[in-house]
């Protein structure tokens, strides 16, 4: 049984002062909204509803915290760019954000969720460029929504800008899925 199955939601943190006391190692998903970080985390723990996804973009307002039983954590961050949100609402995003990444000492590894067919956007490349120093993968999802050409003709591009681990998904076909959890699971081993 893989860690993903044992997923469980643990909390939700709106404010820096929210969030929980380090614990075992965690892997945080980040991306644009409405990019799939929630279906990402559905998919590889192998359920339908275990994280809450929407059509409606900015519908993740807070960081929640899943548990992986005692092995590890997942973080699923609020998503950044386009969403119906105050500018407040934005800026307290931002600062969360901004201090769970920082100063978060069991972050083992960020995966940013980028879609396969508009990657590498301005924000995306800010918030990589701000990740160098992690462990990351960047999950092309909506892989689906692409011809084998196109997937690949990505991948290949992505990769050759990226010094980190690319990888196509999708949440509906479930490609990649087994290997980006496989992937995943050896960096949280790694990190224990």
């Amino acid at each position: 049984m893989h860690p993903f199955s044992k997923a469980q939601f643990l909390r939700a943190a709106g404010r820096p002062g929210d969030l929980l006391p380090p614990g075992p190692p965690e892997i945080a998903f980040a991306g644009r909204s409405n990019v799939g970080k929630s279906s990402a985390i559905n998919a590889l723990a192998g359920r339908r509803s275990l994280a809450r996804t929407s059509k409606t973009p900015g519908r993740t307002q807070t960081i929640n915290f899943y548990d992986l039983g005692e092995e590890a954590r997942l973080a699923d961050l609020p998503g950044y760019g386009y969403a119906k949100v105050s500018q407040s609402l934005r800026a307290q995003w931002a600062e969360l954000v901004g201090v769970y990444l920082k100063d978060r000492p069991t972050l083992a590894a960020v995966v940013v969720v980028m879609d396969a067919r508009h990657p590498l956007t301005p924000l995306d490349r800010q918030l990589l460029a701000w990740l160098e120093s992690f462990q990351v993968l960047a999950l092309l999802s909506k892989a689906d929504k692409l011809t084998r050409v196109e997937q690949a003709a990505t991948l290949k591009k992505v990769g050759s800008e990226l010094s980190g681990e690319v990888r196509l998904f999708s949440s509906t076909t479930k490609q990649g899925v087994e290997e980006c959890r496989d992937l995943l699971e050896g960096w949280l081993r790694d990190a224990r």
